[in-house]
């Protein structure tokens, strides 16, 4: 695992940040992502890290404001960091010095049913189709479809298990009678092929010892938009901000959708209230209940 995180050699405090993520079940993304940022922060502070104070952090923060780096990208930044002197370290004083900036919250991009399936039938082979479509119709994030395995599928509960999602939770998704069927054909083509194997990946790689990568995952949907012709700026993410959006449209009560999707606070489910419009244009106004006839405009005299 340390080798597929970096291939430079490891210092002891480096090496302690890796086991204090592993003690927590990082993703490898996670503990990549948080490894090249607080090495970043060494690299700026020009010495060891777990040499700084809280006025280096201070100005480092100041600093990277000032050069133009985007907010998400501090609060990032400012994760790692936070994780890596609170528990590497045992440093809260100095976790504290790190402060997260407000990120006002863009509307995700929805796709409409029809560009949903538009999108699916744009695919080139049926390893893609499915996984696209175990994207949308389970509502996994790019990274929990990519580390599906073979055995994940449970087609007595209809369920898929989801191993590591988001902060290494586990959980249960759904399942539909129709995605089943889907990845039932593409069992049978990809296990004569070779490629696939009862305790191997449920999308390989190129090698079938590897989960195929997101970034494949990520130009396959782009690809497939681009053929469909749809216009708006679609990414894996997009296909499950679509399911969560066409639920609630449905009229699925949100705290399922939340367990569904597996989010840790309702506040984030809720937030796809605000992009269905299926929704909206079922709520009858209070203003039409009132029964009062709006006259035509007046045409003005003369």
């Amino acid at each position: 695992m340390i080798e597929s995180i970096s291939a430079a050699p490891i210092s002891p405090l480096r090496q302690r940040l890796i086991e204090d993520m592993q003690l927590r079940h990082f993703s490898i993304e996670t503990k990549r992502n948080y490894i090249r940022d607080v090495a970043r922060f060494a690299t700026w502070l020009g010495r060891p890290p777990d040499k700084a104070t809280a006025e280096d952090l201070r100005r480092f923060q100041v600093e990277q404001r000032e050069g133009g780096m985007p907010s998400p990208t501090m609060n990032s930044v400012v994760a790692a960091l936070r994780f890596f002197f609170t528990h590497t370290l045992d440093r809260p004083d100095l976790s504290r010095r790190l402060y997260r900036e407000r990120v006002v919250r863009k509307l995700p991009v929805v796709l409409s049913r029809e560009e949903v399936a538009r999108l699916l039938q744009a695919t080139t082979c049926l390893k893609h189709h499915a996984a696209l479509a175990v994207a949308y119709g389970a509502g996994l994030r790019v990274a929990e479809v990519s580390m599906l395995k073979v055995c994940d599928v449970d087609s007595e509960r209809m369920l898929l298990r989801v191993e590591r999602g988001k902060g290494g939770r586990y959980r249960n998704a759904m399942l539909s009678a129709d995605l089943l069927a889907l990845l039932r054909e593409w069992w049978k083509i990809g296990h004569r092929e070779g490629v696939m194997h009862r305790d191997g990946w449920l999308f390989p790689g190129q090698h079938y010892l590897k989960p195929i990568s997101t970034k494949q995952l990520h130009r396959v949907v782009v690809e497939a938009a681009r053929s469909a012709g749809i216009a708006k700026h679609v990414s894996p993410h997009t296909l499950r901000h679509s399911f969560a959006t066409h639920l609630l449209e449905d009229g699925i009560d949100i705290r399922i959708i939340q367990t569904l999707l597996g989010h840790a606070k309702l506040e984030n489910t809720a937030f796809y209230t605000q992009v269905a419009t299926r929704t909206v244009h079922a709520v009858v106004s209070p203003l039409d209940k009132l029964g009062i006839v709006v006259p035509p405009p007046v045409a003005p005299d003369g």
